[in-house]
């Protein structure tokens, strides 16, 4: 199982982890909601799409924009439908 942290706090598990240019996905059922705060932020990866970004908020502390998805990944990419991605500190083991 796959298992991402931030500020000693465990954010996200799952057994169902697809792992892109060295990134692992989790399906956003298994990453706690609770964490997640809309962001404004967005880039383009030419191959898969545009991202979109959230901050993290664990024990009132933020990191912003440490978790991204592709609301529409292009047809390469597709894989990760519906699945976020960490970064910015967020250990993944």
């Amino acid at each position: 199982m796959a298992e991402a942290y931030w500020n000693g706090v465990r954010i996200a598990a799952s057994d169902d982890i697809v792992t892109v240019e060295g990134n692992a996905y989790f399906p956003r059922a298994a990453v706690d909601p609770a964490v997640l705060v809309d962001s404004a932020t967005t880039s383009v990866c030419p191959w898969k799409g545009t991202a979109h970004y959230h901050t993290l908020r664990v024990d009132g502390a933020e990191n912003r924009d440490a978790a991204w998805y592709y609301p529409q990944p292009k047809d390469a990419a597709k894989e990760i439908t519906d699945r976020i991605a960490f970064w910015k500190g967020v250990e993944v083991r």
